[in-house]
């Protein structure tokens, strides 16, 4: 069963400038789109608990473990720029003149 879009609405509700052409293109698109949704909705049963995985799971969380980090000098080491035992990034807030 065909499904009827209102195109143009769609179009104009989001803002799209679009040529009758691909008025015309996306009609058939969308139309074919929401056809296949509706086949999708006839293959749920009623008998089949809605999931959000197909594969039943449980608990994916690994364990907290403390581990040791880096230390402060193997840290450093990487960094392009230090200052004062720590990073130096470049300034990207701007403070602006206060009374």
């Amino acid at each position: 069963m065909p499904v009827e879009i209102d195109v143009e609405h769609v179009a104009r509700l989001a803002r799209l400038a679009l040529t009758p052409e691909e008025l015309e293109r996306f009609r058939r698109q969308l139309g074919l789109i929401l056809e296949h949704a509706e086949k999708v909705q006839e293959v749920a049963a009623e008998d089949v608990p809605p999931t959000a995985s197909p594969i039943p799971r449980a608990n994916l969380f690994r364990p907290d473990e403390l581990r040791p980090g880096l230390s402060h000098d193997e840290a450093m080491s990487t960094a392009p720029a230090q200052e004062d035992g720590r990073f130096k990034v470049p300034r990207i807030v701007e403070e602006e003149d206060r009374p």
